[in-house]
This record gives C-alpha cells, sequence and structure tokens, in this order.
C-alpha cells in the first residue's frame, strides 16, 4: 500500500501502540490510515471507502485500541465494549491477529467468534468477559440469541468489509445486530464499494458521518501488472502449469469459480508435482486453517481458492494471482488480485478467459475502467470470440483432452519469452470494452 507524507508518530496514537507499531517496522500510515484516524479519534462516525489491501484493518483497529482504553469503562461477561462484524472466517481471524499485535502493549482482551467450529469454547471465553469482540454473522447471532452475548454495552461497532456482506447474503443478519445495538455509539463501516444497498445501511447506521474515499470505486492497484491470456478450457490446466513453472518466485494465489473446480484444480497441480491445496466453503474450518498456514510459511506455493478467499486473505509474498475462471461477479475481479501488490510490493495477475466468459471479462474492464492488456505469447493462444459469448456449460477443473480449435499452438513454444516478463509481453486486447 502506498504510504501518507505523514508518520505515525505524528498521529495521536498513545505510547504502547507506537512501540508495537515499531515492532512490526510499521513508520508511515497508508493514505485510508492517514485520514481515517483523526475522525475515529474524535468519537465520529465514519464512511470508509477503499480498495482491497490498503489497510483498512488498522484504519479502525489502532483508534479503537486507543479509545478503549482511555475509556472509563470496563469489560463485564458476554458484553463486548468493541464490536467488529465482518463477513468470513478467514477475515475475522485476520483482524482478531491485528487487534492482538497492535494491542499487545494494552490491558485489553480480544476474541473472535465464527461457525464452523465447537460453539462451547467460544461461550466459556465470552463468559469471561472481552473488550473486543470481531465475529460472523451467523455465530454471533445464534450466540445471541442462546443468551451468552449481549450487545448493550457495545461502545464501537464497525460493519467491515460491508459490500461482501450484501454479495454473501449477509445483509439480513446485519441489519439484525443493528437493531441490538445501543443508541448511543460510535460506528464505523468500511467497504470497497458502495452499492445502494449498502448506503441505504449506511443511513441507518451512522450519525452524520464522516467520509474519506482514498481510491477510485472498484479501481485495481497500480502496481498490479494486470493479463489476459485467451485459452480453451481444456487447455487451462497445461496453460496454468506453464504460468507457475515460468514465474517461480514467490506465492501463487488461483481462483476457481466453484468449489469442486478449486478441489479438480489443486488435485492436478499436486500430481504434477506441484505443491497445492484448496480453500473453499465446504472445506472444514481445521482443514482451511492448515492450508493458509501451510502456505503462509510457504509449504505449499499455490492454494486454490474460491471467491470466500478473495477478502481476509492478506498473506506476505503473493506475487502471482490467477484467475483460473473468469468471476461472474466482476467486483470480485478487484478483490482477487488485490491479494498481491500488497505494502507497496508488485504484483501480477493473469486471467485465464474461455470464449464461454468472454462477456464476463468485458464487464471486469468496464468496471475497472481500463482495458486489460492480452497476452498471446503462449503455447495455448486463441483469438478472443466475436459477437456473443457461448454459453458455458462445463464445470471447473478443466476438461479432458485437446480437440478442435483447442489445439495448443505448438509453433509458440520454442522461442516464447516468460509469461511475467513486464508489458513488453503484451498486446492491445480486442474486448470491445467501454
Amino acid at each position: 500500500m502506498q504510504s501518507s507524507d505523514i508518520s505515525f508518530s505524528e498521529l495521536k496514537l498513545s505510547a504502547p501502540i507506537q512501540e508495537a507499531l515499531k515492532a512490526k517496522n510499521y513508520t508511515h500510515p497508508s493514505p485510508i490510515q492517514a485520514r481515517a484516524i483523526p475522525h475515529i479519534l474524535d468519537g465520529r462516525d465514519l464512511i470508509g471507502c477503499a480498495q482491497t489491501g490498503t489497510g483498512k484493518t488498522a484504519a479502525f483497529a489502532l483508534p479503537i485500541l486507543q479509545l478503549l482504553t482511555e475509556s472509563k469503562s470496563r469489560r463485564t461477561p458476554r458484553r463486548p465494549r468493541a464490536l467488529i462484524l465482518t463477513p468470513t472466517r478467514e477475515l475475522a481471524a485476520q483482524i482478531m491477529d491485528n487487534f492482538e499485535a497492535y494491542g499487545s502493549n494494552l490491558p485489553l482482551t480480544s476474541q473472535v467468534v465464527f461457525g464452523g467450529v465447537g460453539i462451547n469454547p467460544q461461550i466459556n471465553r465470552l463468559s469471561k468477559g472481552t473488550d473486543i469482540l470481531v465475529a460472523t454473522p451467523g455465530r454471533l447471532l445464534d450466540l445471541a440469541q442462546q443468551g451468552k452475548v449481549f450487545f448493550d454495552s457495545v461502545e464501537i461497532f464497525v460493519l467491515d468489509e460491508a459490500d461482501r456482506m450484501l454479495d454473501m447474503g449477509f445483509i439480513h443478519d446485519v441489519k439484525k445486530v443493528i437493531q441490538h445495538l445501543p443508541p448511543r455509539r460510535q460506528s464505523l463501516l468500511f467497504s470497497a464499494t458502495m452499492p445502494d444497498a449498502i448506503i441505504k445501511i449506511a443511513d441507518t447506521l451512522l450519525h452524520n458521518p464522516e467520509k474519506v474515499e482514498v481510491t477510485p470505486v472498484s479501481s485495481t492497484a497500480e502496481r498490479i501488472d494486470q493479463r489476459i491470456c485467451h485459452v480453451q478450457r481444456e487447455n487451462k490446466i497445461p496453460l496454468l502449469l506453464d504460468i507457475l513453472d515460468e514465474n517461480p518466485e514467490g506465492l501463487a494465489l488461483v481462483f476457481s469459480r466453484t468449489k469442486h473446480g478449486a478441489n479438480r484444480i489443486a488435485e492436478r497441480l499436486t500430481k504434477k508435482g506441484v505443491e497445492s491445496a484448496a480453500i473453499h466453503g465446504n472445506k472444514s474450518q481445521g482443514a482451511r486453517e492448515r492450508a493458509l498456514s501451510q502456505f503462509k510459511s510457504g509449504k505449499i506455493r499455490v492454494l486454490v481458492a474460491t471467491d470466500i478467499a478473495a477478502r481476509g486473505i492478506d498473506v506476505k509474498g503473493v506475487t502471482l494471482v490467477i484467475n483460473y475462471d473468469m468471476p461472474v461477479d466482476s467486483e470480485a475481479y478487484v478483490h482477487r488480485i488485490g491479494r498481491t501488490a500488497r505494502a507497496g510490493a508488485d504484483g501480477l495477475a493473469f486471467s485465464l478467459c474461455e470464449p464461454a466468459e468472454h462477456e464476463n471479462l468485458i464487464k471486469v474492464e468496464r468496471l475497472i475502467k481500463k482495458t486489460i492488456p492480452v497476452h498471446s505469447d503462449h503455447a495455448y493462444a486463441i483469438d478472443p470470440p466475436k459477437g456473443p459469448a457461448p454459453t458455458n456449460k462445463s464445470n471447473s477443473g478443466g476438461g479432458r483432452g485437446n480437440s478442435g480449435n483447442g489445439r495448443p499452438n505448438r509453433r509458440r513454444r520454442g522461442g516464447r519469452r516468460p509469461l511475467g516478463n513486464g508489458s513488453r509481453n503484451a498486446q492491445p486486447a480486442t474486448s470491445g470494452a467501454a
């Protein structure tokens, strides 16, 4: 992420928080942090609109830690003082980790609750009292309905990744939580995009909010080198292997449209000698945590994920993102490729576009207001289709065999340049995006 001109030491953060930031070698806040933190410290409600990877978690976590430390109230059993609502288990766990790191020198406690794991340990911890509760909507409401958590002591409420809440169908659960919040509270809403439904939520949740928007809505990070590879579906796996082989540095995140497809892609990569794992909603929490831990440690180089991982996975060293399937939801493209080029690093993003997905590509380019360069210097290149895209009836994970126009273009194999070799390999796209 880009840094602002000011340093963290210039913000009104306490010495214990400053020490924690120094321990993580954080010197300059990102733009969203520099602009949001002062408003939050002043007690204002806030709308923070910024693309993924810009440091939104610290933008609310740091001032919340300070405000809770300065508050005269104290934690009591089953009554958190700050509540952060977020859509996925991975993101909830990541936010929890950040609160613990930034608040390591403070006498505050934090807890995370989400589904997919036993509820009794969560109930036991809540009964001991917690200052900060990070939660996904379903498990939080389960606990509330059982009388294991109450919201009447919430001083600060954060609705994080609000547009993702909408996409995942959690908006009704969000409204239920909001109904139980005390009227006197500070509320913060963070979102990468602001569709009408989220604007309506903001109108009911926030009181005279400040709005901080540091990048154009639905834009992609400038440091991501984006490429489109037009390819027949049956050649996606061999092309994926070539891309991984020719860009060997760093970790790679591969996105599949379906859970079944993610499993098949990971299995086929592993059979070809590329250590991989899949992560999606049907995996148990333990399996998801193991896969993510192996990915972070570098034990496996490739993590194959559905869009549940497009937000909330903040792993250092992800240098390559590959859209094995073009996303149906255009905004998912922004969040997928935003897993690379984080914290000021460079990143590379390939999208493997079969003819049936051409319309999805056009929608993506319209959303980001950018024509993505076509990369055709590979063995399986085909021309993009003309006219309406055909219906895609196949499943993710690749077909078997080569036939018709799916035959590899072997003439390109002999002298092709590496797929990650800068923009010199790119050609102007012909997708006709507006």
